[in-house]
């Protein structure tokens, strides 16, 4: 498949995916959407203060949110130790990732965990685990992990493509195993304000509440647990 390359706002590189006919990222900047969108509103740099943080990246892509997320936290706690589970369906764009400098620090740990056969990083302090496969089964492994190591997600990046391309990854039964593996008061952050996706969140139990603008008229959304 052939990705067509663009160039944000921000002159962090994204791609235009050949399935769904949308941009991985926000045209106008999509390294300035995984800190603005992601890390900011999900709390990261707080979280990071605590020790340890836990979080959950749904449609990776080119692991930017997972990127700002690391230089979030140890720009807020040097020594905190992080876990990232993600979820991504489309190696391609896994490797379009290793050729890209998008400007964010310890963007060189996802090419690792890419690059690796098993999709793993892991230095003693950082852990990343990629599992590619349809986001509606790899979430049931999720849950199994929680479940057996009682150590759920302190927050979650919801960036599958739009409602309207992507309708089975924004349905509430799908937020709903997502809310399974999320700590009480942990917040889900997502780019769409869709009436659909929000309705669907309340049903699977979330609060929820209006994300930030970012260069755009409209919010994106966060989900409460």
């Amino acid at each position: 498949m052939k990705y067509k390359k663009i160039i944000t706002g921000d002159k962090s590189v994204t791609f235009i995916s050949p399935k769904y006919g949308e941009a991985y990222h926000s045209l106008t900047g999509a390294r300035e959407e995984a800190f603005k969108k992601y890390s900011e509103p999900c709390r990261i740099a707080e979280l990071a203060k605590k020790g340890s943080i836990k979080i959950l990246d749904i449609c990776f892509g080119l692991g930017y949110n997972s990127a700002a997320a690391l230089e979030t936290a140890l720009k807020s706690n040097p020594k905190c130790r992080i876990e990232i589970f993600a979820l991504e369906n489309d190696e391609g764009i896994l490797k379009k990732s290793l050729d890209l400098k998008p400007g964010i620090k310890h963007y060189d740990l996802i090419k690792k965990a890419i690059k690796n056969k098993d999709r793993r990083y892991e230095n003693g302090q950082i852990k990343i685990r990629i599992l590619l496969g349809d986001a509606r089964e790899t979430i049931k492994e999720i849950i199994k992990n929680v479940k057996i190591n009682k150590n759920p997600f302190d927050a979650v990046f919801f960036d599958p493509f739009s409602p309207r391309k992507c309708p089975e990854l924004w349905t509430a039964e799908f937020f709903s195993d997502v809310n399974k593996v999320m700590k009480k008061g942990a917040i889900l952050a997502t780019y769409s304000c869709a009436r659909s996706a929000r309705k669907n969140m309340e049903k699977a139990g979330f609060i929820v509440k209006d994300g930030p603008v970012v260069r755009r008229w409209s919010p994106g959304t966060l989900g409460i647990k």
